[in-house]
């Protein structure tokens, strides 16, 4: 018996998702291991490139198991495939784009082998193409490649549980209580650095939840938590909008192309009016650009392969393309087609950084070729209009991404200020242009500021440690609050922030810039709220939401916080701004504006094809040659 043969076996698992260009890099940094008792068992987790042609050489070695899912289960599921196939007491894991030096194997033995209370394992790393640490990369988990631990009964979590890019969360945290965690201190293994490893893939803000269902495939509703974003269920946040709607004979057939991004859930509307929906999704959405399969409705994905094929078979009524400016792209792609069906571009944000994305050519395309625009802003039509010629198409103004009707809930909270006789404002998002003395100034005048949003808190962590140090006991910081807590959460406070700034372009279009133009999202959450929106007052300049509040009467407008102070005292006056918001605000509800939106695109169609004809059964009451704004 050779010394070779004392040595324990261990099942390396290998899961691998598209990584065909990395495989062979892995599996050879694997067989030339000076530690040499081993088993590879390959999980092909549903890959659609060519893994299994470059593998084909490695496939009978009598060292490696080959096991082929036919559609992608995700990481949970495959790693607890491979342990389901282990034949030995020791895993370890070699992830598909990920490398062993040689003698990682036996230093992660011997390490695990110096006491019986050691479970795991763990190698030094080389990471981000020659960055080097000693043990824990700091701010992520364990990585695979690094590890081996003892065969348990745990098993990794899966899809159907929780998504996430957190290791600790999805294992190490369960075997970490039958053992210790030991470290070699040996650099033997590289995590390798590249834009398609998972956990950029999931964690915002270069992955999330939409790019991370597009990559992997992913049909089902999601439990998503990642390090750095907020907790999205989906399997119980849609639940009310999965009923089936049966369509009108008299309904239309829409193409939605492009992007949702927030309150996606709002085309429910459409099918709820007897509508049909399908859609044609963007190809590289960010975390934000709601893309399909949608975990609610019934909206019927095009495959992007045949879309024309497809398009041809349903014969659509309208294509409606949106909404942001990653969209802009695909979105003039599938417009310059020419289908035949009548094209209408509804856009919001923004047209300046499609300048900076090297996008403007695309984005004037879709301005100047579509059949009709909807802006999301009076403001932003006027200054379109200053330079794009003038051929008379249709628009419309209306927001893009309005909350649904559902969330419009009337169960209000007692003000916190009749509490403690101070004043309470809200930041349901990134506290725009308020600086650390803009919160010392208003706790003088004791006014608070409530600031909402984990992931936003992560960005802004800087922020918050000086302004909390600046101003004590002034800035609160509270977790996320999703769509169905808007009322009842914000309703507590006296008035909501939107974005604060000093607007420099004196009554000029040509000088406006985004802030100037915008309609912060926020604005329809203090609505649905009540709460009166504060803003600084930019008298004589074009300011897209300060026209809006005032037209409607929604908010308060100041030059410094003693002159806020004195308007927030004012108690008569803020109960009649905050009744007036409260019984204005489904103008900020999507459904409020689909019998516009409808009959608007069946003017379009109309002008497109002139024997398409407007019936008295179909048309609005309100005469849409009257640009209404929401």
């Amino acid at each position: 018996m050779t010394e070779n043969d004392l040595k324990p076996y261990i099942s390396i698992l290998m899961p691998v998702y598209n990584q065909a260009g990395f495989i062979n890099r892995a599996i050879q940094s694997l067989l030339i291991q000076s530690y040499q008792n081993w088993e590879l068992i390959i999980i092909n987790d549903g890959s659609a490139d060519d893994l299994e042609s470059v593998i084909s050489d490695y496939v009978d070695h009598p060292q490696i198991s080959y096991f082929a899912n036919k559609k992608n289960k995700g990481l949970g599921a495959a790693l607890n495939q491979g342990l389901q196939k282990a034949q030995h007491h020791l895993i370890a894991y070699l992830p598909a784009d990920d490398v062993f030096y040689n003698d990682h194997l036996q230093s992660l033995v011997d390490k695990l082998n110096e006491t019986p209370e050691n479970i795991l394992a763990f190698s030094s790393i080389r990471h981000h193409y020659n960055r080097y640490t000693d043990g824990k990369l700091e701010g992520f988990w364990l990585q695979l490649v690094q590890c081996i631990h003892k065969k348990t009964n745990d098993l990794w979590v899966e899809r159907a549980e929780l998504v996430t890019d957190d290791l600790d969360r999805m294992f190490w945290d369960k075997i970490a209580l039958k053992g210790a965690f030991a470290a070699t201190g040996k650099i033997s293994c590289e995590w390798v650095d590249h834009p398609q490893q998972r956990y950029k893939i999931i964690r915002e803000p270069l992955g999330g939840i939409n790019p991370y269902k597009l990559y992997y495939g992913v049909n089902q509703p999601l439990h998503y938590h990642t390090t750095m974003g907020n907790l999205i269920d989906e399997i119980g946040f849609y639940q009310p909008f999965r009923h089936q709607h049966k369509p009108d004979p008299q309904g239309l057939k829409i193409v939605i192309v492009g992007e949702l991004a927030y309150n996606a859930e709002r085309i429910v509307a459409f099918e709820e009016a007897g509508h049909q929906l399908y859609g044609l999704w963007m190809r590289d959405p960010y975390w934000y650009n709601t893309v399909g399969p949608l975990p609610f409705g019934n909206v019927e994905d095009i495959p992007y392969g045949n879309w024309q094929q497809r398009i041809a078979e349903i014969k659509p009524d309208i294509i409606y393309a949106l909404l942001n400016w990653q969209a802009v792209p695909f979105a003039r792609e599938i417009m310059l087609a020419d289908t035949g069906i009548p094209f209408v571009w509804h856009f919001k944000e923004g047209p300046l950084i499609c300048m900076e994305h090297g996008l403007w050519s695309e984005l004037i395309d879709l301005h100047t070729l579509s059949d009709a625009q909807i802006y999301s802003s009076l403001e932003m039509r006027d200054w379109f209009r200053q330079f794009l010629p003038d051929k008379n198409s249709m628009t419309m103004i209306l927001d893009g991404d309005l909350p649904k009707k559902e969330w419009f809930t009337s169960e209000r909270t007692p003000l916190l200020s009749e509490k403690d006789g101070e004043w309470h404002t809200v930041v349901p998002g990134r506290p725009i242009g308020l600086h650390p003395q803009n919160v010392v100034d208003l706790a003088e005048q004791k006014i608070h500021l409530h600031f909402y949003g984990d992931f936003t808190h992560g960005q802004w962590k800087e922020w918050i440690v000086k302004t909390q140090k600046m101003a004590p006991g002034f800035l609160h910081i509270h977790p996320n609050v999703t769509q169905e807590n808007w009322v009842k959460e914000f309703s507590q406070y006296d008035a909501g922030w939107l974005h604060f700034f000093e607007s420099k372009n004196h009554g000029e279009l040509m000088r406006a810039n985004w802030d100037d133009l915008n309609y912060p999202a926020r604005i329809a959450t203090l609505a649905m709220a009540g709460l009166p929106m504060l803003q600084r007052d930019n008298a004589g300049q074009i300011v897209a939401m300060q026209s809006l509040v005032k037209e409607f009467g929604l908010g308060l407008f100041f030059a410094d916080t003693k002159e806020l102070g004195v308007q927030l005292g004012n108690k008569e006056k803020m109960q009649q701004i905050r009744q007036n918001v409260w019984e204005k605000r489904l103008l900020f509800c999507f459904d409020e504006h689909v019998p516009e939106l409808i009959s608007f695109f069946r003017k379009v169609m109309a002008a497109k094809n002139p024997s398409v004809k407007i019936t008295q059964k179909t048309a609005v009451k309100t005469a849409l040659n009257k640009i209404t704004k929401f």
